[in-house]
């Protein structure tokens, strides 16, 4: 069974960087794309980032592009969220999501295994 944790998150002015990791155990890391999403109370899971099971292609949300940075590192089982130049509307939950293969999914319902989240909130 897979199990994702996430950390990193907390609270932090805008214009401030956090970066989120999330580990990854119970499976082969390396045979998995991961996604990051994020959720705000009331709506549905947004995509946010996603990386190939080799770290090699990526993909960004319209709102993360130019500001965040996806990577991953197999050694370690982990993929992390580099977040910059935060505003006060990337406050979320976020949530790191593993798919088995290699194509990045950027769509919730294609991803079988979710952490339980971690909060960010950036202030004014």
């Amino acid at each position: 069974q897979v199990r994702l944790y996430e950390s990193g998150g907390g609270s932090v002015q805008a214009g401030g960087s956090l970066r989120l990791s999330c580990r990854f155990s119970g499976r082969t890391f390396s045979s998995y794309a991961m996604g990051w999403f994020r959720q705000t109370p009331g709506k549905k899971r947004e995509f946010v980032a996603g990386i190939s099971v080799g770290g090699g292609p990526t993909s960004y949300g319209d709102s993360a592009k130019g500001r965040f940075t996806i990577s991953r590192d197999n050694d370690k089982n982990t993929v992390y969220l580099q977040m910059n130049n935060l505003k006060t509307e990337d406050t979320a939950v976020y949530y790191c999501a593993a798919d088995f293969g290699d194509q990045i999914q950027t769509i919730e319902i294609a991803y079988e295994f979710w952490g339980q989240g971690t909060q960010v909130t950036v202030s004014s």
